[in-house]
């Protein structure tokens, strides 16, 4: 992924990237990027289109991945990990995948707690379930965050309260000015660094498309349009659009046209 290493290191100039695939990290390349410095944590987890619900879900060399994952540990020997993924892999192989995981990690010598959480609890404007692992040498003495919104806490982040300051745009516009001020917390943090507004820019589409967007209604996708409009094919949330009063629901990989998700 070499623009996004690109853009990671752009933003975070004091790291040491390594763009590479995993399966070539060797000890000796892994020890001169260290350069004698102890790692206390590891962070990462492997792609998840294997294990993802969305996808074809199948154990391909992707869904074995993680084995990498645990080589690279056995080299750093870091006091703790953490391993995240989709939900999928609890009950990819009929379950007996995950505990392969937690096995070949306790193998090594880490003391193993799992857990689901979903951003949407703690502030994000998206339910976005992930399964975070925690690895600790000995004993785990790790505790899971508690939840800040929902029910009796704070209310959730909608789409209204993440993206409301933007200005609304129509086909082939783009505008550099935001609609109002901050209002809310989540657009108090997200703009407290005093950037401008910059890329919001609506591609030029076609007529047909501008039609369905337009009618379509809130949680509506192409199943819900006029027959004369809608789509012949497509997955059920193809050509959808959100809940503006809602949290957003995942955002995949795939989100650049209206045909790709909701």
């Amino acid at each position: 992924e070499k623009d996004i290493s690109i853009a990671y290191t752009l933003n975070h100039p004091n790291v040491k990237m390594m763009n590479c695939d995993i399966n070539d990290l060797t000890e000796e390349k892994l020890a001169e990027v260290l350069d004698g410095v102890k790692v206390d944590i590891v962070v990462g987890g492997p792609p998840c289109q294997s294990y993802s619900t969305v996808g074809k879900r199948q154990m391909d060399a992707r869904a074995n991945l993680f084995m990498q994952y645990k080589r690279v540990l056995q080299i750093i020997q870091p006091k703790a990990f953490v391993f995240e993924n989709v939900v999928g892999i609890l009950s990819m192989d009929h379950g007996n995948l995950f505990k392969r995981v937690q096995a070949e990690f306790e193998e090594i010598g880490y003391t193993l707690k799992y857990q689901v959480l979903d951003a949407v609890d703690y502030g994000v404007p998206q339910h976005r379930e992930r399964v975070i692992l925690v690895g600790f040498k000995g004993t785990n003495p790790f505790e899971y965050p508690a939840a800040t919104h929902g029910e009796g806490l704070k209310p959730y982040v909608t789409l209204k309260d993440a993206i409301g300051d933007l200005p609304v745009l129509k086909s082939g516009q783009q505008k550099d000015y935001y609609d109002k001020d901050a209002d809310n917390e989540f657009l108090q943090f997200v703009r407290s660094s005093g950037c401008d507004l910059t890329e919001h820019v609506a591609p030029k589409n076609g007529e047909h498309l501008i039609r369905i967007m337009e009618a379509l209604k809130d949680g509506e996708s192409k199943d819900d349009l006029p027959e004369d409009i809608r789509p012949k094919s497509g997955y059920g949330n193809t050509y959808a659009k959100l809940w503006w009063e809602k949290p957003s629901t995942t955002i995949t990989r795939n989100f650049a046209c209206p045909s790709s998700s909701r």
